[in-house]
């Protein structure tokens, strides 16, 4: 792994909401019953990322299985009318899961969609027979409690072949595909989608009143959502902000930003599968988890320049671009930068489904 660039993380403020990022390891129940130790586990699955920090999973403890639900009711019927980027969300949180059970000794029985029909239950996840941990799973498991989706400006420094190389491979193992955009005029092509994606969506007064609706002000007790400070907004500009969205289109000026962030960006990356189908939405969020964990672990930030994806019409020529066949689901930047806070996090308590 690369040598630390970053310094120790400094939290300008210890809100109460950002209290599920502090867990005390050595409370694990290791002599507890597999109840209690999915419990615990848990707390590190709902640190995992999502679209406009939604997070859209519940989970019920069942013995010794943890089932996933998509929380529909926090879906975002303009950005994401299909719910795909929620099951992306839904399976970021299923990967921390089974990161955090390998850790803790076990091996893990997933399995996808396992009832037919039932578009809610999104995976099962058993906890197996004790297995220790492999020195790249602990790699990735310490990333947990590093990883942030950091919106902040990217130094110069390339990524590393070698590291290149092992993101690529950590989206194969979980049945995606990576694709580093390396060459000038794809790179190019690529940043003028996202800068016409800005131009569309915030042209949709629907689009801005669901971003406004996600962003809260920078000191408030939301568990969820964007707190302005991650769009890197003063505690003043935090309160005016989402008045502003609401009613000024600012896409012409997001549009020049982005396309600049992604032209110039050390690393841009699209991450994309084979159908494009709920099964290949939750296998690349797994994936997306298991890159930005490894990303992290070298400490490489990303942060995410989707728009293009999230315009249908726009959508399909990401793959064109790439000379691919695949559905492109994420594109990310990648790079070296400075420290960010946390986003905040509701507890497990608050997702957890009630046994029946």
């Amino acid at each position: 792994m690369c040598p630390r660039r970053d310094g120790p993380v400094v939290l300008m403020k210890t809100n109460s909401n950002r209290s599920a990022w502090e867990i005390p390891e050595q409370e694990y129940p290791r002599r507890g019953t597999p109840g209690e130790k999915l419990r615990f586990m848990l707390r590190y699955a709902v640190l995992a990322p999502s679209n406009h920090n939604t997070q859209p999973w519940l989970f019920r403890v069942r013995g010794n299985q943890v089932e996933l639900y998509a929380d529909r009711a926090r879906s975002l019927s303009v950005t994401d009318p299909n719910d795909r980027q929620l099951l992306i969300s839904c399976g970021c949180a299923l990967f921390h899961l089974r990161l955090a059970m390998w850790h803790f000794g076990h091996l893990d029985r997933t399995v996808l969609l396992p009832v037919p029909g039932d578009n809610n239950l999104l995976a099962r996840v058993s906890l197996g027979e004790e297995d220790p941990p492999t020195p790249q799973q602990e790699d990735l498991f310490r990333a947990i409690l590093l990883r942030r989706t950091n919106r902040q400006l990217f130094r110069e420094d390339l990524l590393p072949p070698e590291l290149k190389h092992e993101l690529v491979k950590a989206a194969t193992r979980e049945e995606a595909t990576l694709h580093f955009v390396n060459d000038r005029e794809q790179r190019n092509a690529i940043a003028d989608l996202i800068a016409e994606g800005d131009r569309q969506q915030w042209a949709n007064r629907r689009f801005r009143l669901e971003l406004a609706d996600w962003l809260h002000p920078n000191d408030g007790e939301a568990r969820d959502g964007i707190p302005s400070s991650a769009q890197n907004s003063g505690d003043l500009l935090s309160v005016a902000g989402p008045i502003v969205i609401r009613t000024f289109d600012l896409g012409e000026g997001q549009a020049a930003k982005d396309r600049d962030i992604a032209a110039y960006s050390p690393g841009l990356v699209v991450l994309s599968t084979r159908t494009d189908e709920p099964w290949a939405w939750i296998a690349a969020g797994q994936a997306l988890a298991r890159v930005l964990l490894r990303a992290r672990a070298d400490e490489v930030w990303a942060s995410y320049l989707n728009q293009p994806i999230e315009v249908p019409a726009l959508r399909p020529r990401v793959a064109e671009i790439l000379g691919t066949t695949d559905h492109a689901q994420i594109i990310l930047r990648l790079g070296y930068g400075p420290n960010v806070n946390p986003t905040p996090r509701r507890t497990v308590e608050e997702v957890l489904v009630p046994t029946v």
